[in-house]
């Protein structure tokens, strides 16, 4: 249900929630000529602003410029740690984040590291909010529309905050759990639900709390399949072809490729032929548990 609009007087806080960007710099400019209808008091950037489309730089130069309000998600963990000893040993498997240090290296490299991986928005005539970009303490492992109760009070247990915007599945959510309302935006640069259209969340709040309004935008991916090709990072990183088929299809096809390959492959390195092997026996990506099957349109 959409939010009923009140008149502009009573109208105390409203926001803009973007999540997942993944330097799709195209749906972030449509997601930003459609917020701005709503006139909103603020924009907050969820983490995983960048990687996985080729405009990483520009997105971080609107967030900053904007003084948007950000924090880090998994993805920024993936150019933090990139080339130091904190980098985990499977990480030597991934082509990916050499990609995104090349893009980010210098002057955004030292931007991201000083962003907050978490944030407390405490507006006057609203509740306060917490934003996280998985779970508390945790970038790595997300909530689903799947994850039990139980496992959500547990993860959240340490919030005192009652509103939590979270991200990271690409999944939009709007979930009340114990006495936490739970608000994932879902993805702008890179939905997984079936629908290319990008995503994200309108919220406006006052002293009887906060109300959301999921939005989704049509933009063109044209620009992104043309970067990708012009920067030839099919034939440089080996696995973009894997997220060309997540722009185009908005289905998951990386994490189930990595179970797949642990799983069966282990003893293999990635390359084209293994990638091609396993296309021949999911073409339309596996449907993880994760992702419920009333969230993939078109099935």
């Amino acid at each position: 249900m959409g939010i009923k609009h009140t008149p502009e007087e009573a109208i105390v806080t409203r926001l803009a929630v973007v999540g997942d960007i993944h330097g799709n710099l195209p749906a972030l400019a449509a997601v930003m000529q459609d917020m701005r209808r709503f006139r909103v008091d603020q924009v907050v950037a969820v983490g995983d602003n960048v990687s996985w489309a080729p405009f990483s730089a520009q997105v971080m130069e609107i967030i900053t410029r904007e003084h948007w309000s950000a924090i880090r998600g998994n993805h920024e963990y993936y150019l933090l740690d990139y080339k130091t000893p904190r980098a985990p040993e499977h990480w030597h498997e991934y082509d990916l984040p050499g990609w995104l240090y090349e893009q980010l290296q210098g002057h955004w490299h030292q931007v991201i590291a000083g962003l907050p991986d978490e944030l407390s928005l405490r507006f006057p005539d609203a509740p306060p909010v917490r934003v996280v970009h998985a779970r508390p303490g945790n970038p790595w492992h997300g909530l689903y529309p799947t994850t039990p109760d139980v496992e959500v009070i547990a993860a959240l247990s340490s919030v005192a905050e009652e509103t939590v915007i979270t991200a990271h599945t690409h999944l939009s959510l709007d979930r009340r759990v114990g006495r936490w309302h739970l608000l994932n935006p879902g993805s702008v640069g890179m939905p997984l639900d079936g629908d290319i259209r990008a995503q994200y969340l309108i919220l406006e709040g006052d002293a009887t709390g906060w109300r959301a309004e999921m939005r989704r935008v049509e933009y063109d991916l044209v620009p992104v399949v043309e970067a990708f090709r012009q920067h030839r990072l099919l034939e440089r990183y080996l696995t973009t072809s894997l997220i060309l088929k997540e722009h185009e299809r908005a289905r998951c096809y990386i994490l189930p490729f990595n179970r797949w390959r642990k799983l069966n492959r282990a003893d293999r390195p990635v390359s084209l032929s293994l990638i091609e092997e396993y296309l021949a026996l999911s073409p339309d990506g596996l449907y993880l548990p994760e992702y419920p099957v009333e969230y993939m349109m078109g099935l």
